[in-house]
């Protein structure tokens, strides 16, 4: 099973980023940002409205405090006032899911801080002590530091694999400060070589081993709602998420959600909605995510 997220919401006052609207239909899990890359307090809202509208689960997608940058600069920070930045951004977010009847469903640093929390164990502890209030579960890269940080405070890890970015040889990413087009049919595909295989091609030409329980898709990369819909039909031609939007019964979500107290009760309702791989990738899927299919409910 696959759960297609979206790093989103990340336009700022009269500025525009990306297309939300027509992105909202071919994803499961939106990664809202929190107002310290992009995004306002009005733009917050419109955007967890607009999910809840497609019956798209939220997440809060936090950032180093860095407008001007897009996030995409890293700087030193200690692990007290990292966690409070983070705290504080998060806090915000959820009072508009609040408003709107909506659980937080997750926490994903954005950009500079998702590598820094990768390779830097202050940073990936100040990343768990923001999540150790919130207690959803944290979406990461597989193999890297933030996922040993993560699992050792005992918080539920997501493992995310990039549709439109490329990796090194060495298995980072490539995170720029904006983003190329890709092709759509090629996308899908590595994301589907990705989940049945669990590796992935480098830039380097040699395959390295990725986690896929997540395939993410920026909306600021060009044709983003084209990618999208090609890994979305990918992996479920007939899904109900390419039809026309509904509201979804928001009151079972948050039962389904408050019930979800162990870290694997919250990595199983974070993939809730997910979308089921086509025939060919069904049977090949990771081991992992076979361990948490029991504990999934549409």
């Amino acid at each position: 099973m696959v759960v297609i997220n979206c790093d989103m919401g990340e336009a700022y006052g009269l500025y525009k980023m990306g297309d939300d609207r027509a992105l909202m239909p071919h994803i499961d899990v939106a990664n809202v940002a929190c107002g310290f890359h992009a995004s306002d307090f009005n733009h917050m809202r419109k955007t967890v409205q607009l999910a809840r509208e497609f019956g798209v689960k939220v997440g809060a997608h936090p950032s180093l405090p860095d407008l001007q940058g897009f996030g995409r600069r890293e700087m030193k920070i200690s692990r007290e006032e990292l966690s409070n930045c983070l705290l504080y951004q998060i806090g915000a977010l959820k009072a508009f899911l609040d408003a709107e009847g909506m659980p937080l469903n997750h926490i994903k640093p954005h950009g500079a801080l998702y590598g820094m929390a990768s390779r830097n164990e202050d940073i990936a502890e100040a990343v768990a002590d923001a999540a150790d209030v919130y207690k959803v579960p944290l979406l990461g890269m597989k193999g890297t530091l933030h996922q040993q940080v993560y699992e050792r405070r005992g918080h539920a890890f997501v493992a995310e694999y990039y549709a439109d970015l490329d990796y090194n040889a060495d298995g980072s990413l490539i995170i720029t400060r904006e983003h190329e087009a890709k092709d759509p049919a090629d996308a899908a595909s590595r994301c589907a070589r990705a989940v049945n295989e669990g590796k992935t091609r480098t830039v380097a030409g040699n395959d390295i081993v990725v986690g896929a329980d997540s395939i993410c898709i920026h909306s600021d990369t060009p044709n983003a709602v084209a990618i999208a819909e090609a890994s979305a039909k990918r992996f479920a031609p007939t899904s109900p998420r390419a039809e026309p939007p509904r509201q979804r019964n928001q009151s079972r979500t948050r039962k389904q959600w408050q019930r979800s107290r162990s870290s694997r009760r919250s990595r199983a309702s974070f993939t809730a909605n997910r979308r089921p791989t086509s025939r060919s990738t069904r049977t090949t899927a990771t081991s992992s995510w076979r361990a948490t299919r029991s504990g999934l409910s549409r």
